[in-house]
């Protein structure tokens, strides 16, 4: 099921980004929101993140070079969460890498989705809470997170395709 959904979020990405110019990617409805380009970053980002820390691997971001490739104006250790107006418009890249990294996260993940048994999902993986987060509760937030920004991203391709720019 849990793979399933991360290849949902994939599809979603792919119909997305491709065909779809850099100019247009790295666009902007206002200054102030996100392009489709940092929310395709951003939302594999964060999965790599977060899957990679329950998996206890490295992240693909830093261990297949896509930090050096993306060459952004931040450390490794960004994900896009509190980042400035200034920092999002920074994400302004292909979709060929965008894509390349996301398939890269995404396979990262189906690999480690088909190491786990049913009573993996019960391990306690972060104690801050009140309920303990459980990494079926992390893995199910992921891909909520991933559906949505996803769900974004199609949604300002439509808005700008129709914009005729």
């Amino acid at each position: 099921m849990l793979t399933d959904a991360f290849d949902r979020v994939r599809q979603s990405v792919h119909r997305t980004v491709e065909d779809f110019p850099e100019k247009k990617l790295a666009a902007r409805p206002d200054p102030g929101a996100n392009s489709i380009a940092w929310l395709v970053w951003h939302l594999s980002r964060v999965q790599d993140d977060h899957v990679a820390e329950v998996a206890g691997s490295e992240q693909v971001y830093t261990a297949e070079g896509f930090e050096q490739r993306f060459g952004l104006p931040f450390g490794p250790e960004a994900t896009g969460y509190g980042q400035s107006s200034e920092e999002v418009g920074a994400v302004a890249v292909g979709g060929g890498l965008l894509l390349e990294y996301h398939d890269a996260v995404h396979a990262a993940t189906v690999a480690y989705l088909h190491r786990l048994g049913g009573a993996d999902l019960d391990r306690v993986v972060d104690e801050r809470f009140d309920p303990p987060v459980t990494l079926g509760v992390r893995l199910v937030s992921v891909v909520a997170d991933d559906l949505q920004h996803a769900g974004q991203a199609a949604y300002l391709r439509g808005l700008l395709e129709r914009s005729g720019d």
